[in-house]
């Protein structure tokens, strides 16, 4: 863990080493490896407990690998083809709060599911993997790829895998490899009123 990310209070090592990188080695990654950080993301909290979360996991060399990469942005794609998977979160816009009601909005669906996201981030560092997730991807072309019915909306496309050397991305990005900073705390935490700004 670089020394340059400096907690104001002490919190476990797991929050500070966690980051996005975008270098992966191009090496396969197993699909118990993927499974366990789902598992770990399986154990997020949720509204009612309702756990809209869903992972669709495809591993490098499989027959949808290259259609997967093809839903990323170019910019995305030209790094993301080195990871060993794509996974795709997607969530329910609706949760039954009790047996035998219909479905009501979940409200929460797009927070909880950001809550399953960063569970799946932590296994995936604390297992000496990568994970680097993604807004850049087209919806529409996951939805018809993958069949995903209409309660369900796509959340974000995580690239996950085994570290690579940063000499293998492109000279501009090169330099962007490294855990970023955070605002000191005194910008996000107010006592009593707010007290913040953009």
């Amino acid at each position: 863990m670089p020394d340059t990310r400096t907690p104001t209070y002490p919190i476990a090592e797991d929050y500070l080493s966690r980051w996005s990188p975008r270098a992966f080695s191009d090496e396969e990654v197993s699909e118990a490896a993927l499974l366990t950080m789902i598992e770990a993301a399986r154990w997020a909290p949720s509204c009612y407990n309702s756990q809209p979360w869903r992972f669709i996991y495809v591993r490098k060399g499989e027959p949808v690998w290259e259609a997967s990469l093809d839903t990323l942005v170019p910019f995305n794609r030209m790094w993301g083809e080195k990871a060993g998977a794509v996974v795709f979160l997607v969530s329910a816009v609706k949760m039954i709060t009790k047996p035998g009601e219909a479905p009501a909005p979940a409200d929460y669906h797009t927070f909880d599911s950001g809550a399953a996201w960063a569970y799946f981030a932590l296994q995936a560092s604390r297992m000496g993997l990568a994970s680097h997730g993604v807004a850049g991807f087209d919806k529409d072309k996951v939805r018809q790829l993958f069949s995903i019915p209409q309660d369900f909306t796509c959340e974000i496309a995580i690239l996950a895998g085994k570290p690579g050397d940063k000499s293998g991305l492109p000279e501009f990005l090169q330099g962007k490899e490294e855990p970023s900073q955070r605002r000191p705390l005194a910008e996000i935490a107010f006592n009593g009123y707010f007290q913040g700004s953009l």
